[in-house]
């Protein structure tokens, strides 16, 4: 009797996973709030330098790093979203509205924990190709060795992103 009412009470204790879900969903929605944000901002600092007709310097450059800003955040956001779902299904239950949708479509479906982890690794990857190509924007290049590490950089990631595809389509 001791050991059914241990192992009910332990079973239970997987709820508290719900935790993670429900603030894993705020922080996802805060993330894309945010990130909308900054895209408004972009667009209303574009229309207000082209009305004005003066045009900053790195004009171009803000531009495209707020953007490639939000884009980032969208990215963060769809990993805490992708993060949610799969500790709900794998804990929880299955989602039950998803179960009609074609295979093609289930990219929220995670049936595993290591099919969770992938999911999560390839975003994260995307996150910090993204993160980098921000950062390669406001970077000031003095010599030609400079620039031959950058594009060594950029083969790299172009590398990895060409693997991190093909193991997808086993």
């Amino acid at each position: 009797m001791l050991e059914n009412f241990f192992e009910a009470a332990m079973w239970k204790t997987r709820f508290l996973v719900l935790l993670a879900v429900i603030f894993g969903l705020i922080g996802a929605l805060v993330l894309f709030i945010v990130a909308s944000i900054d895209i408004w901002g972009v667009a209303v600092y574009t229309f207000e330098t082209l009305i004005n007709s003066a045009h900053p310097k790195n004009f171009h450059e803000d531009i495209v790093s707020g953007i490639i800003g939000a884009v980032d955040l969208y990215l963060i956001a769809i990993v805490m979203l992708i993060f949610s779902f799969g500790v709900y299904e794998l804990f929880i239950s299955p989602i039950d509205h998803h179960k009609d949708a074609q295979e093609d479509t289930k990219i929220l479906s995670i049936t595993s924990l290591d099919q969770l982890k992938d999911k999560i690794a390839k975003v994260i990857i995307m996150v910090l190709v993204v993160n980098f190509f921000q950062r390669v924007l406001h970077t000031e290049y003095k010599d030609a060795l400079e620039m031959l590490y950058f594009a060594l950089a950029i083969a790299a990631l172009s590398i990895g992103l060409y693997f991190l595809g093909r193991v997808g389509q086993k």
